[in-house]
Order: C-alpha cells, then structure tokens, then sequence
C-alpha cells in the first residue's frame, strides 16, 4: 500500500465444513473427519498470507473461521483456533447424525452485516454452497467486492455454479497449497475404536485413592446431553480434596487426583473423541493446558504458579486419565 492512500479493509470468511471435505477428498479420499487430521493454525497462516498476496493494498480487518461443534463445545482445535490473532471462531451445531446446523446462516449473516455497516471493501469467500448467493449479492449492493475461492476439485466441479457467477472473481486452491497440513489420522480413530470403560467415584468411608475414584463405571459421554455429562462428572470430584489440601504442602497423589479427575470431566463434557486428539501426549497445545491448569487450581483452591512440580503432577495425573480411556500404552 502507498504511503498516504487510505486501505482497502477486507476480511477472509472460510466455511470450514466446505474447505475440511473439499481437501479431505482431493488430498486423502477421506470423508469422515475421523480419517484425517488439520493443522489448521498453519493453514490458517497460509491463507491470511495468501489473501495479503491477492489484496496487497488492503488491511486484513479479521478472518472468519465458520465451523460446528456438538451442542456448540468447542473442540480442541477450536480453542486453539480461537487464541489465534485476528480469528474469529463462529461455531454452529453439529447434530447426532454429524450434520452442521446454522452454519450457512452465520456466513450470510455476517457477510451481510459487515457490508451494511462499511466495515471492510472486499471480502474472500472460501465456501461452495448456493445458499451464499443472497448474501454475495447484498454485500455487492453496499459496494462491496467478493472474491470466490475454492478448493481444487479432483474431478468435476465441487462450487454451485450460481456462487461462482455472482462472485467479482473467483480462484482455486490447488493441492500443492493445502497438502502441508492435511494427514491420514490414525490416532484419534483407532484410539477412539479402542476406548475402554470411563469410571466415576464411589462413596467409599476412606479417602479413596485415584483409582477408586476413576475406576468403575462406563462412559456415556456419546450419548448424554451438555448438562447431563456435567453433571455425571461433578459427581466424581474428589470432594476429600478441598479439606485435606492446604496450600502449604502440595500432596503428589492428591494433585494428581485432581489432574484425573478433569481429565474425567472433559471427557464427557467435551467428548471423547476431542479428547482423543490430544494423544499421544505428553504435551498439551498451550491453550489446553493453560485450561487444566486453571480448572486444577479451581478445585485446589490453590494457585500452582509457584509449584512447577505439582503442575507436573496435575498433567500426569490427566494423562493416566486419558491414556486409561483409550487403554493407550507409553511405550
């Protein structure tokens, strides 16, 4: 951009379900989320610097990232997502049947909205629905310019042709663009295959150690509601702590409990399929484990800022949790 012109804002809105399928069938033949695996933050670089390459005289107002989730919990990678600069995370909900509902909505709705109020002159529209047609055509009357991507179909056409008409311009992702970042999942659908019972506590006249805490009952994390899941996992909090812990001395095994025991929760809160992405572990995306931390501390009544050596053992005692679950083995 010269100095002294004033910039062209514009803003980058992806439908994640479309780009996810579309990339997923050219790169994998997959069609199933749980035959593949993203690196989205990378891919979300990618197509921020790509959009500063095509608009070089304009100013990134934010990137739009349209996705769904169950009952709107937001996945692991969402979170992730979610941290990043100048993304937006718009979640719809993702249905029983896998289905994404609301999704299309949101797109048109604030592809419309920020036409209507001047925020940005152009707009890139990674999508391919025919339901996106309206809301091209309402930005185009407020004066604003859409771009069309898509991704490169491996056969054929995989965009509505009526979106490909009304949009200013139109280009395609080829594979060697998105390659990099997607691969063939192993670990989440097999761990998620292999996973064993999920255990909550039961009142016992001792304090009970771990595994009584974590050892006896099944996981309905799939078939429960948001509310339902919650409650099931307060259920096994490991009410011994709050009295026995004091701050002053830090006890391994009970720290570790707790480590568990949100490991316990988030399995049927978050589900145990977001929780398979995690493996195989030890490390943890700097937003998850910032989350564990602080649910740790919640339950402590305690903070860990100055004991490194028991936020080692609240993250062991998550990943005995979860490596239970999926009955995964550290080799």
């Amino acid at each position: 951009m010269l100095p002294g012109l004033p910039s062209r804002r514009y803003a980058i809105l992806i439908d994640v379900g479309y780009l996810y399928a579309a990339a997923a069938e050219l790169l994998l033949d997959a069609t199933s989320r749980r035959d593949y695996r993203v690196d989205a933050e990378k891919l979300i670089k990618s197509l921020i610097e790509r959009a500063a390459i095509r608009l070089s005289d304009g100013e990134l107002l934010r990137l739009y990232w349209f996705d769904a989730a169950r009952d709107r919990v937001p996945t692991v990678d969402q979170r992730v997502i979610a941290n990043m600069d100048y993304v937006k995370v718009r979640l719809g909900n993702l249905n029983s049947r896998g289905q994404q509902k609301g999704v299309d909505a949101q797109i048109r709705s604030d592809l419309e909205l920020l036409a209507r109020h001047r925020a940005i002159h152009e707009a890139i529209l990674l999508a391919g629905d025919e339901d996106m047609v309206p809301a091209v055509e309402v930005a185009q009357a407020y004066g604003v310019r859409v771009h069309l991507w898509g991704v490169e179909p491996p056969y054929g056409t995989n965009q509505a042709e009526r979106l490909v008409w009304e949009s200013d311009t139109v280009e395609t992702i080829e594979s060697e663009e998105l390659k990099a970042y997607f691969t063939k999942s192993g670990t989440a659908a097999a761990a998620t295959h292999g996973m064993v019972g999920a255990p909550m506590a039961e009142p016992a006249p001792v304090v009970p150690n771990p595994a009584m805490v974590f050892g006896t009952r099944q996981s309905v994390a799939v078939t429960m509601t948001a509310a339902d899941a919650l409650a099931q996992a307060e259920s096994a909090r490991p009410k011994f702590v709050r009295t026995t812990q004091t701050g002053e001395k830090l006890d391994p095994e009970t720290v570790r409990s707790i480590g568990e025991y949100v490991g316990h929760k988030w399995l049927l809160t978050r589900g145990a399929d977001n929780i398979a992405d995690l493996l195989p572990g030890p490390q943890l995306p700097t937003v998850i484990d910032k989350e564990l931390l602080v649910e740790a501390e919640k339950e402590l009544g305690y903070s860990l800022r100055d004991h490194p050596e028991a936020r080692i053992w609240v993250r062991d005692g998550f990943w005995e949790r979860v490596h239970r679950e999926f009955d995964y083995d550290e080799e």
